[in-house]
């Protein structure tokens, strides 16, 4: 049972160069969302986008609320 607890990653650099890669590709959306935002004066578009998830974003989290009461 101790040796179950010591359990060693066995990983090489592969695994965190892969961590990095989906880090980096984040950092680009990111970058991406921003300057559509801001420079290209997307912000209206995304405000109204936002608002009207809203409603059914509520809803969905109202019957999750249901589920997680009922149990």
């Amino acid at each position: 049972m101790g040796e179950e607890a010591k359990k060693e990653c066995g990983c090489a650099g592969g695994k965190g160069l892969a961590t990095l890669g989906k880090v980096i590709l984040g950092l680009v959306f990111v970058a991406l969302a921003v300057y559509l935002m801001v420079v290209r004066h997307w912000w209206n578009p995304t405000w109204y986008l936002i608002k009207g998830c809203a409603g059914p974003f509520l809803l969905l989290a109202a019957l999750v609320t249901f589920a997680i009461a009922k149990e």
